[in-house]
């Protein structure tokens, strides 16, 4: 028996564009136990992960559709599986830009096979535990964070671009209080932190679209002098 091998039959998601590189770690990640699915273009790769929930998910930077952090963005937007990138950029700055979009790990091609087994098995060891969010609901608000639909007692209610941000955001931390600074920087940025109005403008926005009576919010919680809560219920 191959104390390597995974505990039980793990999933691992290829999203690589190369044909040849697929059928490689297809017959790398099968011959050490894994089940594997692929996918050719970060749309599908996106798709495949909803619908497969993939203990892990192997990333390309160059795919035809997307970019690979684009890829990496839209998938942390609800999940939290281990994702290993594998590129042939090779620049410090392609490194960094990945981790910082939440990739678990940064491999480059030509790789070792044994040296991505290894990474991969880390990977999962230190990944979150716990059940994907991909559906949020509160009261008369549902959130489906994969699909990116809103609605209100089963209505579609459209958001712009912030707007969703700043729900997403909110959603993600649900029940917790968030500060002014730490949502200016998350949905606007390092250099936005003391533009408050900002957000002011915004969670007025959200209250008016989502909220049965704005004027007694019921989801949209004010922490005064601290920031907002989204309420869990």
């Amino acid at each position: 028996m191959n104390e390597n091998a995974p505990a039980r039959s793990s999933v691992v998601l290829v999203i690589d564009d190369e044909i040849q590189i697929r059928r490689l770690l297809r017959l790398t990640l099968e011959g050490a136990g894994y089940k594997v699915f692929d996918a050719a273009t970060g749309q599908d790769g996106l798709t495949e992960a909803a619908q497969r929930r993939p203990d892990a998910v192997i990333l390309d930077l160059g795919l035809p559709d997307m970019d690979g952090l684009q890829v990496l963005k839209r998938l942390r937007e609800w999940s939290r599986v281990p994702v290993l990138v594998l590129s042939v950029r090779d620049g410090e700055e392609d490194v960094i830009a990945a981790l910082d979009h939440g990739a678990d790990d940064y491999m480059t091609k030509p790789f070792s096979a044994g040296e991505l087994l290894a990474r991969l098995r880390t990977a999962q060891r230190h990944s979150l535990k716990g059940e994907e969010m991909k559906v949020f609901r509160s009261n008369q608000l549902e959130v489906d964070l994969v699909a990116r639909v809103v609605k209100v007692n089963g209505t579609e209610v459209r958001l712009s671009a912030t707007e969703y941000s700043l729900l997403r955001l909110l959603v993600q931390h649900a029940g917790k209080v968030l500060t002014h600074r730490q949502i200016m920087r998350e949905v606007w940025g390092p250099n936005a932190v003391e533009q408050t109005h900002y957000l002011r403008v915004y969670m007025s926005h959200l209250r008016e679209k989502l909220e049965i009576d704005p004027a007694q919010a019921k989801l949209f919680i004010t922490e005064p002098g601290v920031g907002y809560r989204l309420a869990e219920h």
